[in-house]
Parts: structure tokens; C-alpha cells; sequence
């Protein structure tokens, strides 16, 4: 006797439920954030981002450095995509005056002059990914100079290419954000985990250490801790001086959370086995108990990353963090501190872009992370 076949739409199911059923936590995870759009839209952008944090040299036409007090603070410069009806991308040259009126240097550009740009042409040299030296850049101009001839931003008081300095300045923004979070994934989840695990007097002292962090307010702290650092200090020591003052600050919020997990996992069935199997005190909770709320880190840290970058900006804005000759977004808006400077050039706020979208793609992917870290939810 044949059996009687199931209904074609019964068979789906079985098959779907089957198959997450098998699926592991990570394949649950990523099918419902592929679901969340905007988390989707918020991941491409900090891929994009991340590129260019790898490419500024290739990116960049112009030394980020190189001034020319007779280039101050040109005004973008639009690139005519088109000549007689072919592709062939082209600027007009600028030239400088002298306002009789106000004094002031202004520029206009010489319609008569074409200047051809290619993609994939030669600039300054540099070391791509610090290891193969070449001169290739994305944008250059064909017979001149791009210092004097290309101002995609425009330039600032100086006469530096707000362009090359902007892209500079996204590596540093982005990469301060990073290597800070990871100092403060490091103590949360270190000092966190011993808080709750062993309790006691391990649990008083970080709490009353956490208690305290939290409790002084943060720009007198900042303030402090920079006034702290030798003027002669290279840039690269305070680029790292920044980073960990930002993560002394940022750690206490994450080893709360972790503190928490802890005190209700100790008493997990999985965590008694392991105790009563001769494991150690350091593979019990890097093993067995971080990995039971691995999602939850993850989904944390990246909602981390913005407040580290809007730290950091926020301190080099008040003239607290990063200093020239340094180039970050917070060190490019120094120069839009005033009215006068706004009225006069206004774009020198576009970094201010850049922060905006990066902070909002980091908070769609993290709450994104947040959402698919409880699949079963």
C-alpha cells in the first residue's frame, strides 16, 4: 500500500522549518539582518567608508599638507562632466584678484581654459597599503598641476585641498573609533566578567571604580587627561594618547552589561559542569560564558563605534584632542569655529557630512546587529 504524498505547500514548510531548525546561531543572525533594510543600507556605506580608509593616498590628488597662501580659500570647484557631447571631463582654471573694495583675494574661473581630468592618472608618490610605491591616483589633470588647477571642496585658510584632507581625515576619524572600542571591549568584558563571576571584593572595588568614571563629568575629564600630554609629542603619540583616554571613558557602560550576564549566568547548568569538569577560572568565562552572549557584544560595540568617533571629533573641535598638523574631521572643523569664518567660506563645514552619515550607518547597523542578535525572538 503507497503512502499518501503531503500537499506541495506542506512539504515547503516542513523543509523551512527544518532548515532553521539545523541553522546555526550565526546563519539565524545573518538571515534576519539581511531582513532589516536599513541596517543592510547602514553596512554598505561603512563598507564604503572603510575603503577609503584603506585607498586616501589613491584617493587623494594632492599632498593633504601641501599649502599656498595665493590658493586661500577657494570655493568648490564644479567638474563639467561633458565637452561637445562626449564624455570628457574637464574644470575651467581659476584665477585670482585682489577685491579693490574689500581687500580680500577672490577667484573666477578663466572660460577660455580647459582642463582635461583622467581617471588613473599620476600625482605625488606614495606607498599604497605602506608596501607597492606608485604615483597612480583616482582623478588627475592632464598637462598641470592638481594643486593649482583642482579644487573639488575648495581649500581652506591655508590654501590645503579640503578634498585630500577630508579623506586623511576619515582615516583617522574612523580608525580612532575602532582601535578605541576594542580597548574598551577588552577592559568591559575583562573587568566586567570578573566583576560577576568572582564577586566579593573583586566586585566592590570595579563597581566603586565604574561609580566613580561615571560620575565625573566628562569635558572637565577630557580637559584633565589631554592638559596632561607633552606639547612635544609627535602625532602619532597623540593619536594614541586619544585613543586610550577615549576608551578609559567608554569601557564602564559595556562591563555593567557584562556584569550582569555574569551574576545570572554563574549559576547555568553549563557553567556548573564546566566548574565540576576541573575547568579553569579563565576558560570557564573566555569559553563557556562570553560566547553565550557573543550577539549581544557585537550588537554593543557597534552602537559604541559612533560615540567614539563623536568623542573624538567633539575633542579635536574644542582643540582638546588631536592637533595639527594631525588631520582628522574634528581638526577640519576647528576652521569653522565662527560666524565670520561660516559667512565668508561656508564650505568648510562639509566634514560635518561625513560624521553625520557615519554615526547614523553605524546606529542603523547596530540596531540592525540588535535585533538579529535574538533570532529565536
Amino acid at each position: 500500500m503507497t503512502e499518501p504524498r503531503l500537499p506541495q505547500e506542506h512539504a515547503t514548510t516542513t523543509a523551512a522549518e527544518e532548515k532553521v531548525a539545523l541553522a546555526t546561531q550565526w546563519q539565524l543572525m545573518w538571515w534576519r539582518f539581511r531582513k532589516h533594510h536599513l541596517a543592510m543600507l547602514g553596512a554598505l556605506v561603512l563598507i564604503v567608508f572603510y575603503l577609503i580608509v584603506i585607498g586616501v593616498d589613491f584617493l587623494a590628488y594632492v599632498d593633504p599638507n601641501e599649502s599656498d597662501a595665493q590658493r586661500s580659500l577657494v570655493a568648490p570647484q564644479p567638474i563639467h562632466w561633458f565637452d561637445d557631447g562626449k564624455f570628457a571631463p574637464y574644470v575651467h582654471p581659476l584665477k585670482g584678484r585682489r577685491d579693490p573694495v574689500t581687500f580680500k583675494r577672490v577667484y573666477a574661473p578663466d572660460l577660455e581654459t580647459k582642463v582635461p581630468i583622467q581617471f588613473f592618472g599620476p600625482g605625488f608618490e606614495y606607498k599604497f597599503l605602506g608596501i607597492f610605491k606608485t604615483d597612480v591616483h583616482l582623478l588627475a589633470v592632464k598637462d598641470a598641476k592638481p594643486e593649482e588647477s583642482l579644487f573639488l571642496l575648495g581649500t581652506d585658510l591655508q590654501g590645503r585641498d579640503l578634498w585630500s584632507r577630508l579623506i586623511y581625515g576619515t582615516q583617522t576619524s574612523l580608525t580612532i573609533g575602532l582601535v578605541s572600542v576594542a580597548l574598551s571591549l577588552l577592559l568591559g568584558v575583562t573587568l566586567g566578567g570578573m566583576s560577576g563571576y568572582f564577586g566579593g571584593m573583586w566586585d566592590t572595588v570595579i563597581q566603586r571604580i565604574i561609580e566613580i568614571l561615571r560620575s565625573i563629568p566628562t569635558i572637565p575629564l577630557w580637559m584633565g587627561l589631554t592638559a596632561a600630554l607633552p606639547n612635544d609629542w609627535s602625532v602619532t603619540q597623540v593619536y594614541f594618547a586619544i585613543t586610550i583616554i577615549i576608551s578609559l571613558i567608554g569601557w564602564t557602560e559595556l562591563a555593567r552589561v557584562v556584569r550582569g550576564r555574569f551574576l545570572s549566568l554563574r549559576q547555568d547548568d553549563f557553567v556548573m559542569a564546566a566548574e565540576l569538569l576541573g575547568c579553569s577560572k579563565t576558560r570557564i568565562i573566555f569559553r563557556h560564558m562570553v560566547p553565550s552572549f557573543i550577539s549581544h557584544i557585537i550588537a554593543a560595540t557597534t552602537l559604541a563605534i559612533p560615540a567614539m568617533i563623536i568623542s573624538e571629533t567633539s575633542l579635536s573641535f574644542l582643540g582638546l584632542g588631536l592637533r595639527p598638523p594631525a588631520i582628522s574631521w574634528g581638526v577640519l572643523l576647528q576652521d569653522a569655529q565662527n560666524i565670520q569664518a561660516l559667512a565668508i567660506s561656508p564650505w568648510m563645514l562639509i566634514p560635518v557630512l561625513p560624521v553625520i552619515v557615519a554615526v547614523l550607518a553605524f546606529n542603523f547597523m547596530g540596531d540592525g546587529l540588535r535585533d538579529a542578535a535574538d533570532p529565536y525572538g
